[in-house]
């Protein structure tokens, strides 16, 4: 409890939402199902109940993380850093150095983030044991199956043979959950009809050069500090 304490404290974050609430309460059970609109707070609510199951003595994954993008990938990594917890988090995904990742392999991550074809990509060439791998979370599932990830998803479950808790979340309905996911009488917790839950967000775009897009990103970053008050975050 004082972990995920300190870790609400770094995030500066004084109180979860109902649905985070509830998501922490039942991924102590077992395996969970969380369908909750993109912006919601879904990050938090399958990080905090994982923080609580990691153990320090164990120096190798005991926990996977399969997103679609690399961008989602990159977001979960930070949130995760940010909490402060003392366990490693590594992010794997296409375009990122696969030495460097290799390298990052040699000290594994308590918690292992990433693509499925980048993830994928490493199980085939065994660059990292996966017997300690407790805890698997499938974000942004109904992405994934889209964005037609379904076989490389299918071969890193198959890797997992010590798995004890799997923890889906998707922005959409999910009529019916493929059977290679191999979850069993989950607990499913659908916010998508609360009005409450739908992020009011503003989208805008900035053009700039593929040289500049750093320097572009950090500018704008200032400039939003700047320009706005402080607001609330949900990740």
């Amino acid at each position: 409890m004082h972990m995920l304490k300190q870790a609400l404290h770094n995030l500066k974050i004084n109180a979860l939402n109902e649905m985070q609430q509830a998501a922490i309460h039942a991924a102590e059970k077992g395996d969970l199902i969380l369908l909750s609109p993109t912006g919601s707070g879904k990050t938090l609510g399958f990080l905090l109940p994982l923080l609580s199951s990691l153990n320090a003595d164990t120096p190798t994954v005991q926990a996977m993380i399969i997103v679609p993008s690399r961008e989602l990938a990159l977001q979960i990594e930070q949130v995760f850093r940010t909490m402060g917890s003392g366990f490693k988090v590594n992010c794997f995904y296409g375009g990122h150095p696969v030495p460097v990742e290799i390298n990052n392999l040699s000290q594994p991550p308590a918690v292992l983030i990433g693509t499925p074809g980048r993830l994928a990509h490493h199980l085939r060439r065994k660059t990292f044991d996966t017997a300690t791998v407790r805890t698997l979370v499938l974000d942004e599932f109904d992405k994934a199956l889209e964005f037609g990830f379904q076989e490389d998803m299918a071969y890193i479950i198959k890797q997992l043979p010590n798995l004890k808790k799997r923890v889906l979340t998707s922005a959409s309905p999910m009529d019916d959950i493929p059977p290679f996911i191999g979850i069993t009488k989950p607990t499913t917790l659908n916010y998508l009809a609360h009005q409450a839950s739908t992020p009011n967000l503003k989208q805008k775009v900035v053009i700039t050069e593929a040289a500049d897009k750093l320097d572009t990103l950090f500018a704008l970053i200032c400039k939003i500090s700047t320009a706005y008050p402080p607001y609330e975050l949900h990740i």
